[in-house]
């Protein structure tokens, strides 16, 4: 599980503790939303797109937990000269097992929450992508977090919906 509980305890900043909650929310309903999909139903796109669930979990884990905390709030140069571009964290081998995916999400979320806890709500970002996204358009901590939640929440929409075409499943509904 992710560790927003421990850090809502050790952050003073009541702002920041309660956009913990909302990020930690959110990664619960990525997780959740998967639990009882066996590795084939989570590696089967059912979109015409042609991603999966499982690809989705790991673009969260890379190019949304690592990148926006520990490359561009932290500044965390081995983070940063490994960067891939593309598509690539959408890509999960056929060979790499389904918890090493999740595991690494929940990895990357407690990294990030470690990052986060260090810093102001108001800090400046240690790094900007320029050559992603041009001139800044993201300047705090705060601004980050906001970003991170609202793009965990609109994937965890899309996990739902490929969820309700694999096996009819909705999340939060009793059926």
């Amino acid at each position: 599980m992710i560790v927003t509980e421990s850090l809502s305890d050790t952050v003073s900043d009541s702002e920041l503790r309660a956009l913990f909650r909302v990020l930690d929310g959110q990664r619960r309903h990525v997780l959740g939303i998967l639990d009882g999909l066996d590795a084939k139903d989570l590696r089967r796109p059912v979109l015409p797109s042609g991603w999966h669930c499982l690809g989705l979990v790991q673009h969260l884990a890379l190019d949304v937990e690592r990148f926006w905390f520990r490359a561009v709030v932290a500044g965390d140069e081995e983070v940063i000269h490994g960067l891939t571009s593309g598509d690539e964290a959408w890509r999960v081998a056929p060979d790499v097992p389904v918890s090493e995916v999740l595991d690494l999400y929940r990895r990357e979320a407690e990294l990030a929450d470690a990052v986060v806890a260090a810093a102001p709500a108001d800090a400046a970002l240690a790094w900007w992508p320029r050559d992603l996204f041009g001139e800044p358009h993201l300047h705090t901590v705060r601004d980050v977090l906001l970003h991170v939640i609202t793009e965990t929440a609109c994937h965890a929409g899309h996990l739902d919906a490929a969820r309700e075409l694999i096996d009819g499943r909705r999340w939060l509904v009793l059926t």
